[in-house]
């Protein structure tokens, strides 16, 4: 994940997140996920912004903070149904990440412990739910996100619209 933010950034984007944590929780959490390497130049929490997933007013507010529009022009990236449900009402791209997310909910370790073929149909799972849901692209892991922003900003650029 690190490795795609960094080439995110030196791409110029701009990182904003949400949560559906309360902004006390996430103030506990940034400093762990910055010793890891993350750290988001914008963090919104529902009771920053009014309400939480699926509402659009988390994306909203990392706009307005990060000075980014129009909203066709971002992407929200996420882990879960709400989370592409939040970005299509924000009229943003979204793409869902299925293996890594919280769709199939467990650790790399305990992936890799399943019975032969177990893996594969929990991924195969979490990835029509959250295309069913409407992402317009899903992957696997942060680390496969960068060739679908590549995407992204070719069928924007051409004039298709989220």
């Amino acid at each position: 994940m690190v490795a795609a933010v960094i080439e995110m950034r030196r791409r110029g984007l701009k990182i904003g997140a949400t949560t559906g944590y309360p902004r006390v929780i996430l103030e506990a959490i940034l400093p762990r996920a910055a010793a890891q390497g993350y750290t988001p130049d914008c963090s919104v929490c529902p009771d920053d912004a009014g309400g939480g997933r699926p509402l659009p007013w988390m994306c909203y507010q990392n706009a307005i903070r990060l000075q980014v529009y129009p909203m066709a022009a971002c992407v929200k990236i996420g882990d879960t149904v709400v989370d592409i449900e939040e970005g299509l009402k924000s009229c943003m791209w979204t793409i869902g990440i299925a293996k890594t997310g919280n769709e199939v909910g467990l650790t790399e370790a305990e992936l890799g412990a399943l019975p032969a073929g177990e893996a594969g149909l929990r991924i195969s799972s979490a990835r029509e739910r959250l295309l069913a849901a409407g992402a317009h692209a899903v992957a696997d892991s942060m680390a496969e996100v960068l060739p679908i922003l590549d995407q992204l900003e070719l069928r924007l650029r051409e004039g298709e619209q989220p």
